[in-house]
C-alpha cells in the first residue's frame, strides 16, 4: 500500500506539471459530477491502464474537459462516460502522447498500437481537451514519428485527418502548429492523389480500407469509387485551402479550392443515383452504381459538400424501411436483399449499427440543419436519432461503447470480447458540443451558437468551461431563469461576461 501511494503521488505531480492552470466553471460545480467517475471506476477491475489510470481519472478530467448538465440523465451520464473512456486511450511514448483505438494490441496496428482508421474522430473529439499537448503530440507522431516521416500506416485507411486538423484549429486557435504542419499535410494529400485517384478524377478505395469491410456494395479487393473517400478528399482539399490562407499562400489556396470543386462536381455527377435519390458506390469494372443505399451516402454533408437540391437524400435517414432501426442508424438499406447477409460478428458493414458511421451521420445532419435551406428533416428528427444513439451505448445496464451492435435488439455484437471494450472509434462529446448545444467553431473571434435541441424538449441545460480560442465559454439555456439565475432563455458567456442572449433556442452570433 505504501508503494502504491508513492506511485500515485508521483503520478499526480507529473500530471499536474503538464496541465494548464485549472479554470473555474462559471455556472456548474465540478464536484456535482464526480459521482459519475466514481461509478465508472467501480464498474470494472482495471486490467489495462495506460497513462492515466482510473484512480487518477477524476483529477485529470476535472482539469481537462468542458462540463455539461441537462435534464435527461442518460445524455449527461454518457457525456462523462465518453470522456472517461477517451482518457483510457492516452498513451505516453518516448515521442510524446499517443491516442489509441484499441486498448488491446492489434497485429495490423502501427507503432504504439496506433491505427489510422478513426484518427479523424480522435481529432474532432480531443480538440475540446483544455491541454492541447495530448492531441498535438499524437499528430506529430503520426506525421513525423517515423524518423521525421509519417508512420508507415498513416494512409492504411481512408481519412479526413486534414479536415479534422483544420477544424481543431478553429477551436484552439493555434496558428503556428497548423501552419508548421502544412508541408506534411500537403505531402499526404499528394500521396492520396497518386495512390487512389482514378482516370476520371474520382477516388477509389477497398471497403476494408474505408474501415468498412464486408459491405454490400464492395469488397476487400474491389477498387470502387466511394462517396466516403471522395467526400474526405473534398474536405481535406477545402481544409488545405483554408490553412494556406493562414500561411499567406493565396495562390495555393486557390489551387486546393479548385481541387475541391472538381471532386464535388464529379461526386454529384457520377455517384448520385437519381432513381434512389442517394449518393452510392460506383463499381470499378462497369462504372455503374451499385444500387444500394449505404450510410456512407450521408458523408458528403459532413463537409457541407452537396448542393441544396441533393438534400432529398435525408428522407431515408428517418425511414424505417431504409436506415431507421430501433437501436440506431443502420449502415445499409434495411430493405435490400443482402442486408445483414455477410455473417454476424465478423465486422460486417452490411447493415449493423456502427458508432463510427452514426457519429459521421449525426455530424453531417447537424451541418444540414445549420447550413442548408431544406424541409426534409427537422431538429426533432435529429434529437430522436441522437436519443437512440445515447440509449444504444449501454450493455447489461451500464454505459458501454464497443464496435457495433444489432439494429433490432441493441446487443453489442462483440460485447464480451476484450478488444471491443472502450472502442475509440467514434465521437460523442463533439456531437453534444457542436450539435445539441450548437457551439459552431470558426476561424474568427465570433461565438456562433445554433442549438439543435428542439424548442420545448428541455427546459434547461448548461455547457460550461469550454476552452475556445484561449477564452472560456459558457452556454446556458434556462426557460424561466430560475435554474441557473443567469437570466431567461439562451445566453452565451465569455470569461464570465455575457455577450449574447435570446428568449428562444435560436442562432446567436457575438464577437468577443
Amino acid at each position: 500500500m505504501k508503494n502504491k501511494s508513492i506511485i500515485f503521488f508521483v503520478l499526480i505531480l507529473s500530471l499536474a506539471g503538464q496541465l494548464h492552470a485549472q479554470h473555474k466553471p462559471l455556472v456548474l460545480k465540478t464536484s456535482a459530477f464526480k459521482h459519475y467517475i466514481d461509478y465508472f471506476n467501480g464498474m470494472e477491475d482495471e486490467n489495462i491502464a495506460q497513462y492515466i489510470p482510473n484512480d487518477s481519472a477524476w483529477f485529470w478530467l476535472e482539469k481537462n474537459i468542458p462540463f455539461f448538465e441537462c435534464p435527461q440523465a442518460n445524455f449527461e451520464e454518457l457525456f462523462y462516460y465518453r470522456w472517461w473512456t477517451l482518457r483510457k486511450h492516452i498513451k505516453k511514448t518516448e515521442q510524446g502522447f499517443a491516442i489509441t483505438e484499441f486498448l488491446v494490441p492489434r497485429s495490423y496496428a502501427d507503432k504504439y498500437n496506433l491505427i489510422a482508421s478513426a484518427l479523424g474522430h480522435h481529432i474532432y473529439e480531443a480538440r475540446w481537451l483544455h491541454n492541447p499537448q495530448y492531441l498535438e503530440n499524437n499528430i506529430k507522431i503520426w506525421y513525423r514519428g517515423n524518423e521525421g516521416k509519417p508512420l508507415k500506416k498513416l494512409r492504411f485507411y481512408s481519412s479526413w485527418n486534414i479536415d479534422a486538423l483544420y477544424n481543431s484549429y478553429k477551436v484552439n486557435n493555434n496558428k503556428s502548429f497548423i501552419v508548421d504542419l502544412l508541408p506534411d499535410l500537403e505531402a499526404d494529400y499528394k500521396a492520396w492523389e497518386q495512390e487512389k485517384r482514378t482516370a476520371n478524377g474520382l477516388y477509389w478505395q477497398y471497403d476494408v480500407r474505408d474501415a468498412m469491410e464486408e459491405t454490400i456494395s464492395g469488397g476487400r479487393k474491389e477498387k470502387n469509387a466511394r462517396p466516403s473517400i471522395n467526400a474526405y478528399m473534398y474536405g481535406n482539399a477545402k481544409a488545405l485551402a483554408g490553412i494556406n490562407i493562414l500561411a499567406n499562400n493565396p495562390e495555393k489556396s486557390v489551387v486546393f479550392t479548385a481541387k475541391a470543386d472538381t471532386i464535388k462536381t464529379l461526386t454529384q455527377n457520377k455517384l448520385w443515383n437519381t432513381t434512389d435519390q442517394f449518393f452510392e458506390v460506383a463499381k470499378e469494372k462497369t462504372d455503374t452504381l451499385a444500387r444500394v443505399k449505404e450510410a456512407i451516402g450521408f458523408i458528403p454533408w459532413y463537409f457541407n459538400m452537396p448542393d441544396s437540391s441533393y438534400s432529398i437524400a435525408w428522407q431515408h435517414v428517418i425511414n424505417p424501411n431504409t436506415f431507421l432501426a430501433p437501436f440506431g442508424i443502420t449502415t445499409a438499406d434495411r430493405s435490400h436483399p443482402q442486408f445483414r447477409t455477410h455473417g454476424c460478428c465478423k465486422c460486417e458493414w452490411d447493415g449493423a449499427v456502427w458508432p463510427f458511421a452514426t457519429a459521421q451521420t449525426l455530424t453531417a445532419m447537424a451541418n444540414l440543419l445549420d447550413n442548408y435551406q431544406q424541409s426534409v428533416v427537422s431538429k426533432t428528427n435529429y434529437f430522436n436519432l441522437f436519443n437512440t444513439f445515447v440509449e444504444s451505448q449501454y450493455y447489461r445496464g451500464r454505459p458501454y461503447i464497443g464496435e457495433y451492435l444489432d439494429e433490432k435488439t441493441g446487443y453489442w455484437l462483440k460485447g464480451d470480447e476484450e478488444r471491443s471494450r472502450y472502442y475509440n472509434h467514434s465521437t460523442f462529446n463533439d456531437l453534444i458540443i457542436t450539435g445539441l448545444v450548437g457551439l459552431r467553431p470558426r476561424t474568427d473571434n465570433t461565438i456562433e451558437v445554433q442549438p439543435l435541441v428542439p424548442q420545448g424538449k428541455w427546459n434547461w441545460f448548461c455547457l460550461d468551461n469550454v476552452k475556445y480560442h484561449n477564452v472560456f465559454v459558457t452556454i446556458v439555456w434556462d426557460v424561466d431563469g430560475k435554474k441557473y439565475n443567469k437570466g431567461k432563455g439562451l445566453s452565451v458567456w465569455v470569461n464570465g461576461k455575457k455577450i449574447a442572449q435570446s428568449e428562444k433556442l435560436e442562432k446567436l452570433l457575438a464577437s468577443f
